[in-house]
């Protein structure tokens, strides 16, 4: 009878909990199939739930689906597809299923011949976030309801994507352990196991060879897209899935990426900074007339050269610097930063990401926001050197947390009493040892090996955390000899850290995706190889 209530709690039939209950890694032929996959969830209401059961008994299904079927317009033409929701379990090296990690993956559903329709494979960060944002806000075929800026508007509820790039690509969002409604079998399984970053790019590979097997769509062209610190994710799956797993990528997406374990400790650390302080200040109107009179994207290639011209050899001379010539740095610091001279003067020349959140607007009783500085934020009090919240992401999660689980729940048919995760339980994450961070290295040595590999970066220019100037300086360090630029390509965008928030982003941003994976996928004659010029 426990069983029973455990499986009407979670909206599931009582085949499908058994399923779980038995499940181990198939040693061949297809993947188990749960009837809840052809049968979709009870409709809402009171009278389908059972009592809740206890934080022991209260467990994810590891191993079941529902698929449904809809159409969505995208770019004036109507495109068919299914969605199919649920969970694919993680093994361990004895074949136990560890964990189920939780997936919404969408096909157009008017293809036959699916070895030349593209498939995308959509993480986000944290490292302990869910796939939510580029899900519901970005590439899939469903949108929340935002305002032209990505502010939250009521109801709460989601609308058709025009933008969707689901017209050229089937597409995966997934949740890593404890992240949105993906967990762990139980309490006893090594937390080492998933919350790390080599442990989390092994069992993700593991985990995608599996589905991509159970879903036919090994002859397929795939594309890896992660934000934040799902850049680091797909960074390090490029080599991983290659080496360890054979299956061979054609691109790689990085949204607002980290520093991808590339060093930039000193003075380049503490320069790089500049360009984004220059490009929120403009947008502020912080700056001077004849500087606001330029535009974003003619301002900054001025600052830029400033950066790696005068301020980086500056700094790298500490205080031996003529005095002279720190006075002249820090006067121009000041005209592109919108702080004061004397405040840069302060600071050793050096002003920390926090301090310039609280500083820019101080006399006008505003912070600015870490992730997208267009936000505005209000502090108990004007003093202090950080802000007391960040505006940008308090605003996300109250524009994103009842839109997703109105669809999963409404739309998808997907019933749980388990709480999505939007930021989940995954600390400590293991960053030394085997779990040393070089995802950077990891990318280029999978592009060098790969013909096929290329790679599309997107940055939106207001972006304090993964700000867009330390975005092309990955690029530039992870191919110091320049043999693979050709192969890579820097995007930015009038907006933040989520760039597609903004009405305007989300149509170009989708746009410059399109336009990459056809250019990266090659013709049916086209051989993975390097050719020698001429």
């Amino acid at each position: 009878m426990k069983r029973i209530i455990i499986a009407l709690a979670l909206g599931i039939t009582t085949a499908s909990f058994t399923l779980a209950q038995q499940q181990r890694r198939p040693g061949g032929g297809g993947a188990p199939t749960s009837p809840a996959a052809a049968t979709p969830a009870p409709s809402p209401g009171i009278a389908n739930y059972a009592p809740k059961p206890g934080p022991n008994d209260l467990k994810l299904l590891m191993d079941s689906t529902i698929t449904s079927s809809n159409t969505v317009t995208i770019k004036g033409a109507k495109v068919p597809y299914t969605a199919t929701v649920g969970t694919q379990p993680v093994w361990d090296e004895n074949g136990k299923a560890i964990a189920g990690v939780f997936f919404t993956y969408y096909e157009r559903s008017d293809v036959k011949d699916r070895a030349s329709r593209p498939l995308v494979i959509s993480f986000n960060g944290g490292p302990g976030t869910a796939s939510v944002w580029m899900h519901l806000a970005y590439t899939g075929p469903k949108l929340l309801n935002i305002d032209n800026e990505g502010y939250p508007v009521q109801p709460y509820t989601v609308k058709d994507n025009p933008n969707s790039i689901l017209d050229v690509a089937d597409i995966v969002y997934i949740d890593p352990v404890n992240t949105g409604y993906s967990r762990p079998a139980n309490n006893s399984v090594p937390k080492s196991k998933f919350f790390g970053v080599n442990a989390d790019i092994k069992y993700l590979a593991e985990w995608l060879s599996t589905f991509v097997s159970r879903k036919n769509r090994w002859s397929s062209p795939k594309y890896l897209i992660g934000e934040s610190y799902g850049t680091t994710r797909v960074s390090g799956l490029a080599l991983e899935l290659q080496n360890a797993n054979w299956m061979y990528i054609n691109g790689v997406i990085l949204v607002s990426p980290t520093n991808l374990g590339i060093e930039r400790r000193g003075p380049v650390s503490e320069a790089n900074m500049l360009p984004y302080y220059a490009a929120t200040a403009w947008y502020h109107k912080a700056l001077s007339t004849d500087l606001q009179k330029k535009d974003l994207v003619a301002l900054l290639p001025e600052v830029e050269k400033f950066t790696i011209d005068e301020l980086i050899p500056t700094l790298t001379m500490g205080g031996f610097v003529d005095p002279a010539k720190r006075k002249q740095i820090a006067t121009k610091y000041a005209q592109y930063s919108g702080l004061s001279e004397k405040v840069i003067l302060e600071h050793n020349l050096n002003i920390p990401t926090s301090f310039f959140w609280k500083e820019l607007l101080r006399t006008r009783g505003y912070t600015v926001g870490r992730l997208d500085s267009r936000y505005l934020g209000i502090d108990s009090q004007d003093a202090g050197e950080r802000p007391e919240y960040a505006a940008e992401l308090t605003s996300w999660l109250h524009s994103f947390t009842p839109p997703i689980n109105y669809y999963f729940r409404q739309v998808l048919g997907y019933k749980t009493d388990l709480k999505y995760y939007m930021f989940g339980p995954v600390q400590p994450w293991l960053r030394t040892g085997e779990n040393a961070d070089n995802t950077g290295e990891n990318l280029r040595q999978a592009m060098a090996q790969n013909p096929y590999l290329n790679l599309l970066v997107q940055s939106g220019y207001y972006d304090g955390a993964c700000d867009y100037f330390n975005a092309q300086y990955n690029m530039w360090q992870m191919d110091p000899s320049g043999v693979l630029k050709n192969r890579m390509e820097w995007k930015g965008y009038r907006s933040g850290h989520m760039m597609y928030l903004r009405q305007e982003d989300l149509v170009s941003a989708n746009d410059d995706l399109r336009a990459f994976i056809k250019k990266s996928t090659p013709k049916a004659s086209q051989p993975a190889k390097y050719t020698m010029a001429p």
